[in-house]
């Protein structure tokens, strides 16, 4: 048997798409307890930890997506950056995944905060490049071929830019139950800190199920290659 590179690419793209699909489902339900206020503040803290920390492989997952299936395109034939794009992109890649780790790690400090403001602000340039790109390449003017049954790669990407787009909010929002904690932790049932918080997370539940089609898609756009 030959263990060929395309393979064990295959195998890593269907790791990262489990661990971002199960980890949305794990903070999803995990964020119901986060809100639940008959129970002790100490006790949701310890469901908002179990949340960040199921939430990271979710964000691993993502960031590791792009790399493989930029990869992965070279084989396919829909993509032509080669060599050191490719390399690039999985140096960049890495780095973004020890920054998101960094952050995790130091989530409840101020140093966290600041490492995962740095984050966004990485996923404010490259959701609108990865964006354009998917476009230009459907409209027939690269940097991804777009012939006939070879759309199907641009289209995975521009869902995939899309999803970030929710899943950047979906950060905002978990950077912000940190903050809010603080405050409980400082002021019990401040009704204030409270109602943002369930407010939040009601947002956040109504964008999950918009990802999880989404996630869907771009599963399926790989899988079958329809058009």
């Amino acid at each position: 048997m030959v263990i060929t590179e395309l393979a064990v690419l295959k195998w890593l793209h269907i790791l990262a798409m489990v661990y971002w699909l199960g980890g949305e489902w794990g903070v999803f339900q995990t964020s119901y307890y986060v809100v639940n206020r008959k129970l002790p503040i100490d006790e949701r803290k310890r469901h908002m930890n179990t949340a960040y920390k199921i939430d990271i492989l979710a964000r691993t997952g993502i960031l590791l997506l792009f790399p493989i299936g930029f990869h992965m395109g070279i084989f396919w034939g829909v993509q032509t950056l080669t060599g050191v794009w490719v390399t690039a992109s999985w140096v960049f890649f890495t780095l973004w995944i020890a920054l998101a780790w960094a952050a995790f790690f130091k989530r409840e400090t101020d140093t966290g905060i600041l490492l995962t403001r740095i984050d966004e602000q990485i996923r404010f340039v490259f959701i609108p490049l990865i964006l354009v790109a998917a476009i230009s390449s459907l409209l027939g003017y690269g940097p991804f071929e777009a012939g006939p049954m070879q759309k199907w790669f641009s289209a995975k990407v521009l869902v995939f830019s899309l999803l970030l787009m929710i899943g950047l909010k979906l950060r905002f929002i978990m950077r912000e139950w940190t903050m809010l904690f603080r405050v409980l932790a400082e002021q019990p049932g401040n009704a204030e800190a409270e109602s943002t918080l369930e407010r939040s997370i009601r947002v956040a539940r109504g964008m999950a199920y918009v990802y999880w089609v989404g996630i869907a898609t771009v599963g399926f756009l790989g899988a079958v290659k329809p058009f």
